[in-house]
């Protein structure tokens, strides 16, 4: 296997997965210093490949760098020979199939764990591996919209699916948070495990603070929620560029933000003299104050801001995302260099460490890049081509 930097280097993981969910866990692993191979379909392989034609789509880019590809037809039995010997030398298999696809091929958990028990096996669904709802058909939308995401989104009065896939991705960043924890468990214990990740919990899971309010209080929220009790705000300046104000509970931030604003009659005003108020009334203070944003540009209402100390930002578009300062001096644009591709632009690692950096970062595969080589390592390479598995 392929040696790379990073707290995880040394670990291995097969990972058997496509779109979103199961990938983004195995691209967070592999920026981590794992070793990533993905198993694909001859032909064709993850689906997100061609969704800009071709078969390196920028959405595929996303979700797939860092890793090693081979291609292995699941459905026959030679690419499920293939799929066995990798994962007797691997630490992780991912998968995000329909609970029972993987039994069907032989690769499911009890499967695999009889030649390897320390095997950490995790997969990714819609709504785990048993229930009612097991065995539905799941994409992101469905996993908002059922998990409660998107009645905190969207406006019933005109209903619009908006935003990119957070429930993908809050899947896949769960499932790269469990399979480390099960990895520790192996550490005291030798023994590996199932994990079971659903998008349906992950996405409720992530809405910890709106459903304990439901509980308490019995608000099921929505939209307009959570910037009224967080008191955020969102105008649109003279120069047409749109600024947010978060004002949070701390006094002081209410006053800098009036003093910005030039409203000190604000202060005693009684629909806004206390948080309880500002919430209460909080769509009519947007409309009082929007007149007043469009005095200015965006420029001036940050020098105001910043001057005073209230937490605010423009409102920004990817493309000037990383033009900040900030993003400049993390190097969150990561530029990599594919042998046949080009470049490839992508968003950097967000976590830095300080004795184990990440590195030797990857761009994404070509469909089976990888398979001689991994054929090779596994004493395959040189035989006589099975169906099913492409050199």
């Amino acid at each position: 296997m392929s040696g790379s930097l990073g707290p995880l280097s040394g670990l291995s993981v097969v990972e058997v997965a496509s779109f979103i969910a199961g990938p983004y866990a195995g691209q967070l692993l592999a920026d981590l210093g794992a070793d990533v191979v993905k198993v694909e379909s001859p032909g064709g392989g993850d689906p997100f490949r061609a969704f800009a034609g071709g078969t390196y789509s920028p959405q595929f880019l996303g979700y797939n760098r860092n890793k090693r590809s081979i291609e292995a037809d699941i459905r026959t039995t030679e690419g499920q020979a293939v799929v066995k010997e990798l994962t007797k030398h691997a630490d992780i298999f991912l998968e995000n199939s329909r609970p029972g696809v993987m039994r069907r091929f032989g690769l499911d958990y009890s499967s695999l764990s009889e030649t390897r028990p320390e095997l950490i096996y995790c997969s990714v669904s819609g709504f785990g591996q048993d229930g009612p709802d097991a065995h539905r058909p799941v994409y992101d939308t469905v996993g908002q919209a059922l998990g409660g995401l998107l009645s905190q989104l969207i406006d019933p009065d005109h209903p619009r699916v908006i935003g990119p896939a957070f429930t993908d991705g809050l899947a896949g960043m769960t499932a790269a948070y469990a399979i480390l924890a099960a990895l520790h468990a192996r550490a005291a214990n030798g023994v590996g495990q199932h994990v079971d990740v659903s998008m349906f919990a992950s996405t409720i899971a992530f809405l910890s603070s709106e459903a304990t309010r439901y509980f308490c209080m019995g608000d099921p929220g929505g939209p307009r929620s959570r910037p009224s009790i967080s008191q955020s705000y969102a105008f649109t300046c003279k120069d047409g560029l749109v600024v947010t104000v978060h004002l949070s509970s701390p006094v002081k931030f209410w006053e800098a933000f009036v003093a910005a604003v030039e409203r000190p009659d604000l202060l005693a005003d009684e629909r806004f003299s206390t948080r309880e108020a500002r919430i209460a009334n909080f769509e009519l203070l947007h409309e009082l104050l929007s007149p007043v944003f469009k005095t200015r540009t965006l420029a001036e209402w940050r020098e105001r801001f910043t001057n005073l100390d209230v937490p605010h930002a423009q409102v920004n578009g990817l493309r000037e995302v990383f033009l900040e300062p900030q993003a400049l001096h993390l190097g969150l644009e990561l530029h990599l260099e594919h042998p046949s591709e080009g470049e490839v632009v992508t968003v950097a690692p967000p976590a830095r460490f300080s004795k184990t950096p990440w590195g030797n970062l990857a761009a994404p595969p070509t469909l089976g890049q990888h398979s001689k080589s991994i054929l090779e390592e596994l004493g395959l390479f040189g035989q006589r081509e099975p169906e099913g598995v492409s050199e």
